[in-house]
């Protein structure tokens, strides 16, 4: 087995010698406009995959998978005379989709990017629907008006509960406790 680093190394002097022959040496009038983008060789250094894009559609991507197919013979032979290793490596050509997949993406960010802006602009003027404070906030000890006619320790009692107490600083066993007393206090007289 080989170490990776001479995998990387016989790797990137692939893909230069593919594709300078690429551009000078092969004249198949199928061959487009083709990139090479990467190539990877296996551990054993016995197999070797390159990627390519082609500029165009789909038909010109066929027409130039079809042209590198027919040419791998020529190639593996540039390579195997470039690079000098003992056994030179078969070819596996691969259509990179990662531009197209870059593009992909970059569309749909550009669509979710307009539906922001459209949501962005519909929520401008928009109120809310209910109360423009929803949230719960506990009642202060001073809210609580006890000069009413009728306001007694009962009624103050009845209307605190514990949340209450325990906001204003008096524990509700203590006021709850006061209420008892008081309320003993007059059934006794």
């Amino acid at each position: 087995m080989a170490d990776p680093a001479r995998a990387r190394r016989l790797a990137v002097r692939i893909r230069e010698v593919v594709a300078s022959t690429l551009e000078r040496g092969v004249k198949d009038p199928r061959l487009g406009m083709v990139t090479i983008t990467d190539a990877r060789v296996t551990p054993d250094l016995v197999d070797a995959t390159i990627f390519y894009t082609v500029y165009g559609d789909d038909e010109a991507r066929q027409a130039s998978a079809a042209a590198l197919e027919s040419a791998k013979g020529m190639l593996r032979s540039q390579v195997g005379r470039a690079t000098g290793v003992k056994v030179t490596p078969t070819l596996t050509f691969v259509h990179d989709r990662l531009p197209d997949d870059a593009r992909h993406l970059e569309d749909l960010l550009s669509v979710a990017r307009r539906r922001d802006a459209e949501l962005a602009l519909a929520r401008q003027d928009a109120q809310p629907a209910g109360e423009p404070d929803p949230y719960r906030r506990p009642r202060e000890i001073d809210d609580l008006d006890l000069s009413d006619a009728g306001a007694d320790a009962d009624t103050f009692a009845d209307g605190l509960d514990e949340d209450d107490a325990g906001d204003a600083g008096v524990g509700f066993d203590e006021v709850a406790g006061e209420d008892r007393e008081a309320v003993r206090r007059e059934s006794a007289s």
